[in-house]
């Protein structure tokens, strides 16, 4: 399965299911995925997030209802989890720019349709890759706890990266890196359906040939061997890195022989000048052949 289809078998799932108390992780396996990758992708592809998908498709519908029944706000409320009316009616607010209140006195709404997946064809575009495939291999690192349950956005992912540069991980980190290793540099690891720990899903950490002994607050872990699609990723941050994520998934995956095989992909980051327009990057994508039916 493709991440068009996925994507769109995902929001078919998210839509018969919106009234009831959603699970990130189930979302995600409906496109053979893991939360962590889908919710990246999903977001890179569609611009806004699951959850704000969820949400705006939520209010959505509790606007029509309110417009065409007689049910009871609270009710409505309830029906698309909120706890209480005050919290439905400040959420609806926000989103309409009118209150529940004054749409059964008539006023008007606002509607965000619902996703529909479609593969576009558009201008020939040249992606720069290479393949590699490596074999199991150690990182060391600071991995981040987070629920696959729910959601997960850039801003928690920004933050992690801020707080391990505030309280020395990164300079610990740097201290593992020579000329010799497998990445040169600092990567942002994201382990999908390798993850040992559902429960942390991405980490920061570099290459480890065991030669130095492991700080406190590190872990090292096990990356399972894969073929990795590479591309390099020029320009300043977070736009070309947004742009490259665009083009790989909505272009280069639909038409190559691989596809993404949801195993542990990288980041990887030689500094932090990422203002600069000429700041160079990789992304490490672990892929597979495609083959006929769902990824292993």
């Amino acid at each position: 399965m493709d991440w068009i289809s996925g994507i769109q078998k995902a929001v078919d799932y998210v839509e018969d299911h919106i009234t009831a108390k959603l699970d990130f992780n189930e979302i995600a396996k409906q496109a053979y995925s893991s939360s962590f990758h889908f919710q990246r992708v999903f977001g890179i592809l569609c611009g806004f997030t699951l959850g704000e998908y969820i949400r705006m498709r939520k209010l959505t519908l509790a606007g029509s209802e309110l417009a065409d029944t007689d049910t009871r706000i609270l009710d409505i409320a309830v029906k698309y989890g909120y706890d209480t009316q005050e919290s439905f009616s400040r959420a609806f607010t926000r989103f309409h720019g009118v209150s529940p209140t004054q749409v059964r006195n008539g006023a008007s709404l606002k509607s965000f349709s619902r996703l529909s997946v479609k593969l576009i064809l558009s201008g020939a575009n040249v992606t720069d890759y290479r393949i590699e495939k490596r074999n199991s291999f150690q990182m060391i690192g600071k991995p981040m706890k987070v629920s696959g349950k729910n959601e997960l956005t850039s801003a928690r992912m920004s933050d992690f990266w801020k707080q391990c540069r505030m309280d020395g991980t990164i300079d610990v980190l740097t201290r593992y890196i020579s000329s010799d290793t497998m990445f040169g540099n600092i990567a942002g690891t994201g382990f999908g359906k390798d993850a040992a720990d559902p429960g942390c899903p991405y980490a920061i950490g570099v290459y480890y040939d065991g030669t130095l002994p492991v700080e406190k607050n590190l872990v090292i872990w096990e990356v399972p061997a894969h073929t990795y699609a590479i591309f390099p990723c020029i320009g300043s941050m977070p736009d070309a890195f947004t742009r490259l994520y665009q083009q790989i998934y909505s272009e280069f995956f639909p038409a190559s022989e691989y596809r993404p095989c949801g195993g542990t992909d990288f980041e990887v980051y030689p500094s932090d000048d990422v203002n600069n327009p000429d700041y160079s990057c990789e992304i490490w994508v672990a892929v597979e052949k495609k083959i006929a039916g769902p990824p292993r």
